[in-house]
């Protein structure tokens, strides 16, 4: 070793120290590589990516490959470093020359790699999974042997190296994925998906029509009140009952009770109910408590658009519609929410008039707001609950930031609220 130039020497602990940032920063780019893109990558036919994911398919022997490298290099640094140290200073010089090499691996071969790894992943990780893949080839036996101890010691402990792979993202994970994609998804488009994972977390009578709102036809009533019934109609199919909504008989199309109509003399009050009887569909209950992502794929697989959502004694409680269902993903098709929302009224002074039995879900989307969901579903009950009185005319209130004023109550809700945006000066 005296022989050897020191300029060699030198230049072969630069090489080394080169070699070590290498291995320290492909580790930490292949690890923090995203796999999903990595994924697609592959499946595009990039050669980087598909090398990477076949090293990363099993990261025990990627990891022993690389710290095998990593370590070697640095003990030998280290040894050279020794020498070095013994031929200019001599043994007094070991030490000074350990704390240099240190603070010299820490900088140019740990922090500085990894975090240029940690920034660019990609741009590191594939051209470094073409070496990998014939230096885990070439050193096989080497790392075989290595795992097969490690992976003994972690088995010891109740740790399968293959057990953390192929775990899919939460819903909550992927919800997260999807509002920090940015301008890489269009926001309507984020806002569609994420309203389409949403659909788990809500339930029928969140948004459906409530019992007291739901228009139907009575065949208790006289044939006048039916015919009016159908003409002030908003929704084309009907519910179709005798005496109250508990005794439903089916559905009944509003253009074909229309032709019914025109058979028997419109507005004559010539009406036979046992007409009504014969056109009506059969009804098609939905379970209250039915999460709305599995009743849309009730709705396909049953090739309904209207439900009767019914409680567990078999009560009649409100009618969903496909539509609705359709509106949680797709939202409304404007940006005032006054244009959009019927229960929602936009006044001279710019503030906004809620009628309280708007559904909670209806109002976050509507006006973009943040209330919870997960307990009273219309804006009166949750006035109710927060305040726990039923409050006066006139009462003022920071809803969860949100400030309203009671316009209209009576004994038992609260019927109308104002919201003015607070203004900051």
């Amino acid at each position: 070793m005296n022989e050897i130039p020191l300029s060699v020497l030198f230049a072969s602990l630069g090489v080394l120290l080169l070699l070590s940032g290498f291995f320290s920063g492909s580790e930490t780019a292949l690890m923090t590589l995203n796999r999903y893109r990595l994924r697609h990558q592959a499946e595009q036919g990039k050669r980087g990516a598909i090398l990477a994911q076949r090293l990363l398919d099993r990261p025990d022997r990627l990891i022993g490959l690389i710290l095998l490298g990593n370590n070697f290099v640095n003990i030998l640094a280290s040894s050279l470093a020794t020498v070095i140290a013994l031929r200019l200073g001599g043994e007094g010089a070991i030490a000074a020359a350990a704390g240099l090499l240190t603070l010299i691996i820490l900088i140019f071969s740990e922090v500085t790699p990894k975090t240029l790894a940690a920034l660019h992943p990609e741009r590191i990780a594939y051209p470094a999974a073409y070496i990998y893949v014939p230096l885990l080839k070439l050193l096989y036996p080497i790392v075989a042997a290595v795992n097969l101890i490690t992976n003994g010691l972690l088995g010891l402990m109740g740790v399968r190296p293959q057990s953390g792979q192929g775990q899919a993202l939460s819903r909550e994970e992927l919800r997260t994925v999807v509002i920090e994609a940015g301008a890489m998804i269009p926001q309507q488009s984020r806002d569609m998906l994420i309203a389409i994972l949403d659909l788990e977390n809500a339930t029928v009578e969140e948004i459906m029509i409530p019992r007291n709102e739901v228009q139907g036809i009575d065949l208790q009533d006289s044939p006048d009140e039916i015919i009016a019934a159908i003409r002030r109609a908003n929704y084309t199919l009907l519910p179709l009952f005798d005496g109250n909504f508990d005794n439903v008989i089916g559905l009944i199309h509003s253009r074909t009770a229309m032709h019914v109509l025109l058979e028997h003399g419109f507005g004559h009050g010539q009406l036979d109910k046992d007409d009504l009887r014969s056109i009506a569909r059969e009804p098609y209950f939905v379970p209250e408590g039915t999460h709305l992502y599995q009743q849309l794929v009730n709705f396909q697989r049953a090739r309904q658009r209207v439900g009767l959502v019914v409680d567990e004694y078999g009560d009649f409680q409100g009618l969903i519609t496909l539509a609705d269902l359709l509106e949680e993903i797709v939202g409304e098709f404007t940006t005032d929410p006054a244009d959009a929302y019927p229960d929602i009224h936009r006044t001279d002074d710019g503030s906004l008039l809620i009628d309280c039995t708007i559904t909670i879900r209806e109002l976050n989307r509507a006006m973009r707001w943040a209330l919870p969901t997960h307990g009273p579903k219309t804006l009166n009950g949750l006035i109710i609950d927060y305040l726990e009185t039923i409050p006066e005319q006139g009462t003022s209130l920071k809803l969860r930031g949100y400030p309203l004023e009671i316009i209209q109550a009576d004994d038992t809700a609260v019927k109308t609220v104002r919201y003015r945006k607070l203004t900051t000066s």
